[in-house]
C-alpha cells in the first residue's frame, strides 16, 4: 500500500495587472490524508484544449499536480476555434457565430473578461479570451499540439496502481506510448454530425446540394437559392436568418416546433444578467411548473404569438432548452424565412412536408441535425450507458471503475454557458484526484446515475442526440458544495449584507463560488460588485445625459417580483418538482470544504 503524503499547496496568482480588483491570490489549499484509495495521483493527462481543457490544466495546477494537454489541432479554443474548412472529427463553426450567453455569465470564476469587450461576444474575441486566460495561468506551456489520442486504456496493474496508458499520434503519424496517474477527458461532444438520410425518403433522388450544418461556413453559395433547412436548433435558426439575406427564399422545417427568446432582454440589457439569479431559482422551486410554464408562455407570446408563427412546439416551455434568436421572428415576419412541418418526402428537386405542402425546386438542403456523441478512444468498460446518455456520476466519474482517476469535464447540457460549468467540474475532480474529496461507492454512484436519468426523463424532453440537460444553478450549486465552495446565503446575511443581496438578487456569476472555500479568491467580491458596469462599458461609445437616480443599474437591483417571476418563467428552467421548506433551507445551509 501506498501512503499518501500530506502536502500543502499554494494556488495561482491573478490577474492584477488585467483587472484592477484586489490582490489576486487563491488560499492555500489544506490537503488531508485520503481514505478513498492507496494511490498517489500526481500526473494528468487532459484530452483537449477547448475551454474545458483550459480550465482542467488550471485546476490541475492550483492542486499541485502534473497535468500534460493533447491536442489534436494546431492551437486552443475546441469548439471556438473558427477554420475554413470543417476537419473531420473535430467541432466546426460558421464565419458569423456568435455566442448566446453574456459575457459576465461566461467566464471563467477568478478571471473576468475586459470590461470593453462586448456582451456577446463574435467567436474571435472568445478565443481571444482563452488565450488571455491561458498566458496569463501559464498553460500553453502544458499543451503538446497537434497530437492526437488513439486509445486510452487500464494498465495491467490498475487494481494496485489506477494508472492509466496512453496511446498518442502526432503529426508524422508517430505513436507514443505514456503512463499517466490519471485521466481528464475534455474532447467535447459537438464532433460527429448526425446525418439521418435513411429518414428521409427519396434523399437519393434529391437534384440539388446538401449538407449538415457542421459543413455550414456562410451564405456565399446560397445567393439566389431555394433553400430548405431541416432542425429549428440554435444552428437551423442561425443559418435560415443568415442565408435569408441572400437566397431567393427559406423554408425552416421542424418536427415539434420551438418556443424562442431572445438575448435582450427588458432595456435592452442581457436576458441572462437579468434573470437567471438565486432568488429565481428559490421561486422555482416553490411554484408550480404548470403555472411557471403558462405565465412563461403567454409573456413569449404577447413578444410574436407563436402559434401564429408557425412556431408553436408540441412540449411546454420547461421541457427543453428554447431557441435563442433575436432575428428570427422579425425574418418570418418579412417573408425572408417560412417555418414549415416535418419533410415527408423528396422527389428530385421537389420536397414534400408532412401537410401535403411542396416546395419545387429546391436547390440546397441543410440538415441542422443535430450531433452523436462519441469517445473512440476510451476503453468499453467506462462506457456505461445509462438511458440515452454516458451513464457518468454527476456527470462527470465513471461510476464502475475501481480507482477514480477518469473523469470526463464539459460533457454537460444547460441553459448557460459550458466554462463555468466545467471549471466546477474541474476544480472537484482535482480535489477527488488528490484525494481531499472521496467519492460514494461504485453501487452508490450507479443508483445515482439511474436515479439522475429518471429525473431527466420526468422533466425534459432527452433524446439520443439531447441525452441530458441539467438545470444551471441546481447544477453549478450541487457540484460546488461538492468542492466546498457553495455560498451560503444565510452566512452572507449575518457577515456581509451587501454582499448577500447581489448574491440573492443579482446574476449566478461564476465569481460566487470564489467568495469562500479552496480556491478562494481575494477579488471575487469586488467583482461582483462591479459585474455590471463591466456589462455596460461596451455601450459607453457617446456621451448621454442620464436622469439623476434613475440608472438602469439602480433598477436591476430593485426588480420587482412580477418581474422576476415573469423572467423566471420565459427565460429559466425548473429542473426538481416544487418541494417543501426544508429544500429551500437546504440552500441556505453553509458547505463543508
Amino acid at each position: 500500500m501506498i501512503k499518501k503524503t500530506s502536502l500543502c499547496l499554494l494556488g495561482n496568482k491573478g490577474c492584477d495587472e488585467l483587472f484592477p480588483f484586489d490582490t489576486h491570490t487563491h488560499t492555500t489549499l489544506t490537503c488531508r490524508h485520503s481514505t478513498q484509495s492507496s494511490i498517489m495521483v500526481r500526473t494528468v493527462a487532459v484530452i483537449g484544449a477547448g475551454p474545458s481543457g483550459l480550465t482542467s490544466i488550471k485546476s490541475c495546477l492550483d492542486e499541485g499536480l502534473e497535468p500534460t494537454c493533447f491536442e489534436s489541432s494546431d492551437d486552443i479554443g475546441g469548439l471556438w476555434k473558427f477554420k475554413e474548412v470543417s476537419e473531420p472529427n473535430r467541432a466546426s463553426i460558421y464565419r458569423s457565430l456568435t455566442i448566446n450567453i453574456s459575457k459576465e455569465m461566461m467566464c471563467f470564476s477568478d478571471f473576468p473578461i475586459p470590461a470593453d469587450y462586448p456582451n456577446y461576444m463574435h467567436h474571435s474575441r472568445i478565443l481571444q479570451y482563452f488565450r488571455l486566460y491561458a498566458e496569463h495561468f501559464k498553460l500553453l506551456q502544458h499543451i503538446h499540439f497537434q497530437t492526437s489520442v488513439r486509445s486510452v486504456r487500464q494498465r495491467p496493474d490498475f487494481s494496485h496502481s489506477g494508472q492509466w496508458e496512453v496511446v498518442t499520434e502526432n503529426r508524422e503519424g508517430q505513436e507514443e506510448r505514456h503512463m499517466f496517474d490519471s485521466v481528464i477527458v475534455c474532447s467535447g461532444h459537438y464532433s460527429y454530425p448526425h446525418l439521418p438520410l435513411k429518414d428521409f425518403s427519396g434523399i437519393e433522388s434529391f437534384e440539388g446540394k446538401y449538407f449538415h450544418s457542421w459543413d455550414y461556413k456562410g451564405p456565399e453559395d446560397l445567393r439566389g437559392k431555394r433553400v430548405v433547412v431541416i432542425g429549428i436548433g440554435n444552428s437551423g435558426g442561425d443559418i435560415a436568418v443568415e442565408s435569408s439575406r441572400v437566397a431567393e427564399q427559406v423554408y425552416l422545417s421542424t418536427r415539434r416546433g420551438a418556443w424562442v427568446i431572445r438575448v435582450m432582454s427588458d432595456n435592452g440589457l442581457p436576458v441572462d444578467m437579468k434573470y437567471n439569479t438565486r432568488f429565481v431559482h428559490i421561486l422555482f422551486q416553490l411554484l408550480p411548473v404548470n403555472w411557471l410554464s403558462w405565465f412563461g408562455e403567454k409573456k413569449l407570446n404577447a413578444m410574436y404569438d407563436h402559434t401564429m408563427y408557425a412556431l408553436k412546439p408540441k412540449h411546454r416551455l420547461f421541457s427543453t432548452i428554447p431557441v435563442i434568436n433575436d432575428e428570427l421572428p422579425n425574418k418570418i415576419l418579412t417573408g425572408g424565412v417560412m417555418v414549415k412541418p416535418n419533410v415527408q418526402q423528396i422527389r428530385g428537386s421537389s420536397v414534400v412536408f408532412e401537410d401535403g405542402s411542396v416546395v419545387d425546386k429546391v436547390d440546397v438542403i441543410v440538415f441542422a441535425t443535430g450531433y452523436n456523441y462519441d469517445f473512440p478512444f476510451l476503453p468499453p468498460n467506462v462506457m456505461h450507458k445509462s438511458g440515452h446518455r454516458l451513464g457518468l456520476y454527476k456527470h462527470v466519474f465513471p461510476p464502475t471503475l475501481e480507482h477514480p482517476t477518469m473523469a470526463v469535464v464539459g460533457f454537460i447540457h444547460a441553459l448557460g454557458a459550458i466554462m463555468p460549468q466545467a471549471e466546477m467540474q474541474s476544480r472537484w475532480v482535482t480535489r477527488v484526484f488528490k484525494g481531499h474529496k472521496k467519492l460514494p461507492s461504485n453501487r452508490a454512484m450507479l443508483k445515482a446515475v439511474e436515479c439522475d436519468t429518471k429525473d431527466m426523463d420526468k422533466n425534459y424532453i432527452v433524446s439520443k442526440l439531447v441525452p441530458l440537460q441539467v438545470d444551471f444553478v441546481s447544477y453549478m450549486d450541487d457540484i460546488a458544495g461538492e468542492v466546498g465552495v457553495r455560498p451560503s446565503l444565510a452566512w452572507l446575511f449575518f457577515t456581509d449584507y451587501p454582499l448577500f443581496k447581489r448574491v440573492l438578487w443579482g446574476p449566478v456569476t461564476a465569481y460566487q463560488y470564489r467568495i469562500t472555500g479552496p480556491g478562494k479568491w481575494s477579488g471575487a467580491r469586488r467583482a461582483i460588485f462591479t459585474q455590471f458596469e463591466r456589462m455596460f462599458q461596451p455601450f459607453k461609445t457617446r456621451q448621454v445625459e442620464e436622469k439623476q437616480g434613475c440608472s438602469v443599474a439602480g433598477r436591476l437591483l430593485k426588480l420587482s417580483l412580477t418581474a422576476m417571476v415573469g423572467g423566471a418563467a420565459a427565460y429559466y428552467f425548473h429542473l426538481q418538482p416544487p418541494s417543501s421548506l426544508t429544500y429551500l433551507l437546504s440552500k441556505l445551509t453553509p458547505q463543508r470544504a
